[in-house]
């Protein structure tokens, strides 16, 4: 009885030095592996007579159960300490702020530019779209520009290669939309062009438009709006009634001055240049080039099929991105399109 009392004692003892569960198993099977020192007692007992058999049986039992109650005591010490320390190394300070996701937002461009659908939507024009690589009819000739223009020179214009790597004069990345404003026409003709009196055209095309320019105000890539509006007694009267009742809407104020200065287009005529003088602010009294404008030229009311001598119409463009920088105070294009979060999170 002292020897089994002595081999619980040490077994115990044994357990609780032991700092890794590999080394704790090795130390049961001392005691209660195959060769173990209790399993030997059991296997010893056959010697004995059945009176003794029975005593030292219950006695062996009785120490293998309190060997056995130590080593799942230290098991289970070595699980909670691994624990511990588990949950030590990926502590988290409850008390730090939260780090929040942040929520996307628009462009500022594309801010501009629903402004800009949402106002000539409210006067009854229609959103119109067209493809980005267009043909130079429709991008040129269709808009009466001759074959000698600078706009159809390789320093202004994107012209596509073909297979072979050679450039395709007849193929290139859109200079404006306007050729929205032609493809409208046609479908439209095609549409009502059987009736005696058609529908009158109220148009805006928003778009991106590709032209060889970079600088602090301009980019090889940018956006346009271009507005077409033709009917029986449409007149230059009424352009600069829609443009100047547009600027100020846009701007959310009354208190600006539009001029409509003398230019040239190939497919206006006469030809204006719009210009914006704000009467407050850091612009205060400073012309400011807006967008370009004009009455259809009968070159083009002719290739959109639609015949001159009957119907009239104005067009105009304006650059949504130059009326981005002058409603949000940006001096320089180029942050629009360089991706600076920033930036572009002054306007979320």
């Amino acid at each position: 009885m002292n020897n089994l009392e002595q081999l619980v004692a040490d077994a115990a003892a044994e357990f609780a030095s032991v700092t890794e569960p590999a080394k704790l198993e090795e130390a049961k099977a001392r005691y209660l592996g195959k060769s173990g020192s209790l399993t030997e007692l059991l296997k010893g007992l056959g010697k004995l007579s059945p009176e003794e058999r029975k005593s030292a049986g219950a006695a062996i039992n009785a120490a293998k159960e309190q060997v056995e109650s130590a080593l799942n005591a230290r098991r289970e010490a070595l699980r909670e300490a691994a624990l511990q320390a588990q949950l030590a190394a990926e502590a988290l300070d409850v008390t730090l702020p939260g780090r929040g996701q942040p929520t996307g937002g628009l462009h500022p461009v594309m801010r501009s530019l629903e402004r800009v659908e949402q106002l000539f939507r409210s006067i009854g024009f229609e959103v119109a779209d067209g493809p980005e690589i267009e043909s130079d009819w429709h991008n040129f000739t269709a808009l009466n520009t001759p074959d000698n223009h600078p706009a159809r020179s390789m320093h202004d214009t994107f012209y596509l290669l073909d297979e072979a790597g050679k450039v395709r004069e007849d193929v290139l990345l859109r200079t404006h939309t306007s050729p929205v404003q032609v493809r409208y026409m046609q479908a439209h003709v095609a549409k009502y062009g059987h009736l005696e009196s058609m529908p009158e055209i109220r148009i805006i095309a928003p778009g991106r438009v590709y032209r060889v320019d970079s600088d602090a105000t301009h980019s090889p890539m940018f956006h346009q709006v271009e507005g077409l509006w033709v009917g029986q007694e449409v007149s230059f009267a009424d352009l600069k009634g829609v443009v100047a009742d547009f600027l100020k809407n846009f701007f959310e104020t009354d208190d600006l001055t539009v001029r409509f200065r003398p230019s040239f287009f190939p497919f206006t005529e006469p030809s204006a240049e719009i210009d914006v003088a704000f009467m407050s602010g850091p612009l205060k009294g400073r012309w400011l080039e807006i967008a370009g404008c004009g009455v259809v030229h009968p070159n083009v009311l002719r290739f959109g099929g639609i015949d001159p001598e009957k119907y009239t119409g104005f067009a105009f463009g304006m650059g949504p991105d130059r009326l981005t920088m002058l409603r949000y105070g940006i001096n320089d294009l180029r942050l629009f399109f360089e991706g600076d979060l920033r930036f572009l999170s002054q306007f979320n």
